[in-house]
């Protein structure tokens, strides 16, 4: 009767040399597959913080200059009453808050030519015309965004307080500005410039639910005529003395 005759110890060796390779195969094939699976979320992460192009850069390795821009908009925002709300609350239903509110903001600005700059407590600031520059359309794309917003505001809950509705306090101004990446740890990038204040002081000296454009914004936007816009005429603005203002009201 014949018997297969027994495996040679090169033969064994062969066979476990192969079963090894292809397991550290499979693990390294695992394992590049997480890596780049953790390369995707960090990017994701960068794009989050940082405008595309500048977070290109950075991921090279290369030195962001600062840059200067002739003409974007920009755009503030803060919760009216915020600090009332806030006191009635836990600071976890706070969170939840802003969280519910700047997911909503985050959702729809994605539909505008616009940049988010930053999020500070109830604080929403973003602008057009930079990183890329767009031309003309900076106002525009800001208005249209801003109108976008103070009515989704409404559609907010607040989780503990149901019967309430969340009402935005915004304001808009147009000029030159810088923009530059700030930190080495944690890099920022910030806008720079006269514009910033003054935009900032459009929405401090704003009421609820009206967007409150000066006249540089006002004569970048009738460039079209396509909008509703009301003088509100003379305020005192800190720092600025006296300026002309206006309400965005709506689309014509």
């Amino acid at each position: 009767m014949l018997t297969n005759p027994p495996i040679g110890i090169l033969e064994y060796f062969y066979i476990q040399m192969t079963e090894w390779i292809q397991n550290y195969a499979r693990s390294l094939k695992e394992r590049t597959e997480d890596l780049k699976r953790e390369r995707r979320l960090a990017e994701d992460l960068l794009h989050q913080m940082l405008p595309k192009s500048v977070a290109k850069q950075l991921r090279r390795h290369k030195h962001v200059q600062a840059e200067s821009y002739e003409q974007v908009t920009i755009f503030f925002s803060d919760i009216v009453g915020f600090t009332t709300i806030a006191a009635s609350c836990t600071p976890l239903q706070v969170v939840e808050m802003l969280n519910n509110l700047y997911v909503c903001f985050d959702t729809r600005i994605e539909s505008y030519d616009v940049y988010k700059v930053e999020t500070i407590g109830d604080a929403y600031m973003v602008v057009s015309g930079l990183p890329e520059r767009n031309g003309e359309k900076h106002a525009d794309e800001i208005a249209k965004m801003s109108l976008d917003l103070v009515a989704a505001v409404r559609q907010v809950a607040i989780p503990h307080m149901p019967k309430e509705r969340l009402q935005l306090r915004s304001g808009i101004h147009t000029g030159p500005c810088v923009a530059g990446v700030v930190g080495y740890k944690m890099p920022r990038y910030c806008l720079f410039g006269d514009t910033v204040n003054t935009a900032s002081r459009m929405e401090s000296t704003s009421l609820p639910q009206k967007i409150h454009i000066s006249s540089a914004t006002y004569t970048a936007l009738m460039i079209d005529d396509a909008y509703e816009i009301e003088l509100r005429g003379e305020i005192e603005v800190k720092g600025k003395g006296k300026m002309k203002t206006y309400w965005l009201l709506g689309n014509k």
